[in-house]
């Protein structure tokens, strides 16, 4: 039997509002509706920055690094910085030496002392405002590790117009239609609204199971001595 032989299958934005709107027991072909429709698929994309990392969007980032500058802006995209290195260039080589960097919170920054120390960075401190800022310590020198090296979890692009395809891996579509129709149902049908509340958890939870790496866990039980008199 033949098959297609192709795996380009993706849906437009509007196509999603039509599904969605089918899915809560209604049709409409309103502007006012699509635009709608529109605004509560980003209030959708918003929610699921509460929802972890999406591999999907992280994105490794380069800064040069300045001899006396600690904070640098991260892209306005960013939603958190995951991992951080100082490294001997811009970009991995032969000759290049990378340095990993410890993540710290706002309190055991703000306990450090001589911020304004130079030398070689050994942690960061994220700092989450709109556009998150990461800061270093020590202040970098500059003069063997030149880049700071940094992965940002990204935003999720905005819906924007109705031809646009969603930023989303295929396999997220199913869950984005589901939460996107459980939104809908809160204005239109309630009725709906459990039953498609159950069904929109479900897929989006099988939808982030499957979006992780597959690597090796290695898991070693804690040892504990007493002390004996």
């Amino acid at each position: 039997m033949a098959t297609s032989g192709t795996t380009a299958f993706d849906l437009s934005i509007d196509d999603i509002v039509e599904e969605a709107y089918e899915r809560c027991g209604l049709s409409t072909n309103s502007g006012y509706d699509l635009k709608k429709a529109r605004r509560g698929l980003n209030v959708l994309f918003s929610e699921w920055g509460n929802r972890g990392v999406h591999l999907w969007k992280v994105e490794k980032q380069v800064q040069a690094l300045t001899a006396g500058t600690a904070t640098y802006t991260t892209p306005t995209s960013t939603n958190d910085v995951l991992e951080a290195y100082v490294s001997t260039a811009s970009a991995p080589g032969t000759n290049v030496t990378d340095l990993t960097l410890s993540k710290i919170d706002r309190s055991t920054y703000a306990a450090l002392p001589n911020k304004g120390a130079q030398g070689q960075p050994s942690q960061y401190y994220v700092d989450r405002q709109t556009t998150p800022t990461i800061t270093l310590y020590l202040t970098p020198d500059a003069s063997t590790y030149t880049h700071l090296c940094y992965y940002t979890l990204n935003r999720i692009e905005d819906a924007g117009a109705y031809t646009n395809n969603p930023d989303i891996p295929f396999r997220f579509l199913p869950c984005m239609i589901s939460g996107l129709a459980f939104y809908l149902s809160l204005k239109y049908a309630p009725e709906r609204t459990q039953a498609l509340k159950l069904y929109y958890e479900d897929e989006l939870k099988r939808a982030l199971d499957e979006d992780g790496q597959r690597t090796s866990v290695f898991i070693s039980p804690a040892n504990y001595y007493p002390t004996r008199n």
